[in-house]
């Protein structure tokens, strides 16, 4: 992957969350990619419970003060940076004080999804992709994790469809087991047809749970990825009748030389 640009985004990163399939593969699969020279940036949300004085968070003037427009509202983006010890790797944090500030998070203290996290996905979709656009590099692939990343693919084919900066980029969605069994809020598809993006293209999203969510990532991704041995069996069928390149599932200890063939020669060939 030498000379690639390779851009993930996550819902979740160790060392900044614990330890999950998720947050696991989303710093295990950079971290090869920058050992092999290739060019890596990682984005993931800035959620209130990081500690951001352990892990030296600290804002980046020059790609905040920009406002995005969620649902009609002017939502403010804050961009944060640090460095992951010892790996010479930096994530970059999208933040806000409405959607992120609160000390969890996706979850209340009784377990309960958060009401907004429909807007918070929405934000962090948009404020990933204006950030990267701020920062005048190109990715070659962008590598998703995560269902609060899952719009992105969308956004970014449809919403973004006309930015020159992503002409040449893939889209590669990692789809894992199921991580919650509720619904996000119903309003969300119109939220999401507030940007214009057509009502066709959304379909999946009248019923917006887990499944739903990672079905509109998988139909505007380039490739996947199965992230869990076991997926629920609603998505496995819907990968089966995907028609583009798909990875089986990988175990973490082996998963390098399958991933680099994947991305060489299933997406960027």
């Amino acid at each position: 992957m030498k000379d690639k640009r390779i851009l993930y985004v996550s819902s979740e990163v160790i060392p900044y969350l614990p330890q999950t399939e998720i947050s696991s593969m989303s710093f295990e699969a950079p971290k090869m990619v920058n050992k092999q020279g290739g060019q890596i940036r990682i984005f993931m949300p800035r959620y209130g419970n990081i500690n951001e004085r352990r892990h030296q968070l600290h804002e980046v003037i020059r790609l905040s003060g920009i406002n995005l427009v969620v649902n009609d509202l002017d939502m403010p983006l804050i961009i944060k940076v640090a460095s992951i010890p010892k790996e010479r790797i930096q994530v970059y944090f999208i933040d806000n004080e409405d959607y992120f500030k609160r000390k969890a998070t996706l979850t209340d203290e009784d377990g309960k999804l958060f009401e907004d996290n429909d807007e918070r996905a929405i934000f962090f979709a948009k404020g990933v992709i204006e950030t990267v656009k701020k920062l005048n590099w190109a990715p070659d692939v962008i590598h998703v994790h995560g269902w609060m990343a899952s719009l992105l693919p969308l956004y970014l084919k449809e919403y973004y469809k006309d930015e020159p900066l992503f002409n040449g980029s893939k889209v590669v969605t990692s789809v894992y087991e199921q991580s919650f069994n509720e619904s996000l809020n119903p309003e969300l598809i119109d939220k999401v047809k507030f940007d214009e993006i057509e009502a066709g293209h959304l379909e999946n999203l009248t019923t917006p749970n887990y499944v739903n969510l990672m079905k509109t990532a998988i139909d505007f991704s380039d490739g996947l990825i199965k992230g869990s041995k076991e997926l629920p069996e609603e998505l496995e069928d819907y990968i089966s009748s995907y028609g583009k390149p798909v990875l089986e599932y990988q175990y973490p200890e082996e998963f390098a030389e399958a991933y680099t063939e994947f991305y060489a020669n299933e997406i960027l060939s």
